[in-house]
């Protein structure tokens, strides 16, 4: 019996989606500019976590220790770090590494080479770098930093300096960037899904309009809620697949375009390689988003001509 009805409904939303083509194309082309939307929102979204990402790339906190402090003892430190869960990565700068780096960004600053080697020596101490998952927490690490972890058995420091202070004032601007950045995102997509929700609902509504004198008689005859909504909703569920696939079509030369012409623009990110590589994730979000927003529309449009 529920087969029987189940099928019933489906071939119903068949049948009343090609019945009413002309709207159901409207309705379609509603959808997918919806669908549209959201899948711009989705690229902007990766674009915006991209160029984020880079940033936080770029920021670190540089450990400088003392010309004297044992190696093992900075061992330690390191796996003391490795250990904390705000720590993405620690990378240990020797100070041979260090020196040759120095030399590296001063080559064509002559006197300063030419001090370097009048000193006889190597200045520069060994170093830390730690590059923290969130940049909201590199405060706490500095404060671990600040602890005992980093005093020798003789009850010295070990640390010469941690450059956290300097740079926070720059950590502290782009963690605000990331939190107001995530938020407005959240903010735009949801008010853009209420006004495809109610674009939607208006588009559908016309088609159950032109449906009415049906829905009376199916009540007349005693026809269940479900029986009378769940053609409808089949037609929301298609105009969902439909759409998702058209908006999905549309994307393809979109991205390849941006891919071989704004890849700088958008801060290296290749929207095409990322549209690729998350084809089925992408297609997978348009058909549910779109299959809910018809149906919903479908279920709450319906809902006039059933309390009559």
């Amino acid at each position: 019996m529920l087969v029987t009805a189940l099928k019933r409904i489906l071939r119903g939303g068949f049948v009343s989606f090609y019945r009413n083509s002309v709207v159901s194309v409207a309705a379609i082309l509603v959808v997918t500019i919806t669908l549209f939307v959201i899948g711009s929102l989705l690229m902007s979204r990766a674009v915006l976590g991209y160029s984020l990402n880079q940033l936080k790339d770029k920021v670190d906190v540089n450990v400088y220790f003392n010309l004297n402090a044992p190696e093992d003892k900075i061992a330690a430190l390191k796996a003391s770090l490795e250990a904390l869960p705000e720590v993405a990565s620690v990378e240990y700068v020797s100070k041979a590494v260090a020196l040759d780096n120095f030399k590296k960004r001063h080559e064509s600053d002559y006197l300063t080479l030419q001090a370097i080697e009048e000193l006889g020596e190597n200045p520069l101490g060994d170093a830390l770098n730690i590059k923290a998952k969130e940049t909201s927490q590199y405060e706490s690490i500095a404060k671990f930093l600040g602890g005992d972890n980093a005093i020798a058995k003789d009850n010295k420091t070990i640390i010469d300096r941690v450059n956290y202070y300097q740079n926070k004032s720059v950590i502290d601007k782009l963690n605000s960037i990331i939190v107001s950045g995530k938020k407005l995102g959240v903010a735009v997509t949801l008010v853009l899904i209420v006004i495809s929700l109610i674009i939607t609902f208006n588009t559908i509504r016309l088609i159950i309009f032109i449906s009415r004198d049906e829905i009376s008689v199916m009540r007349l005859v005693g026809a269940s809620n479900i029986y009378i909504r769940g053609p409808f909703m089949v037609g929301g569920i298609l105009y969902g697949l439909i759409s998702s696939i058209i908006t999905m079509g549309i994307f393809y030369p979109v991205t390849l375009w941006l891919g071989r012409n704004a890849t700088n623009f958008l801060g290296g990110l290749n929207l095409f390689h990322y549209y690729a590589e998350n084809f089925f994730q992408i297609f997978l979000i348009m058909f549910v988003s779109g299959s809910i927003l018809g149906a919903i529309s479908a279920y709450l449009a319906v809902r006039k001509y059933l309390n009559t």
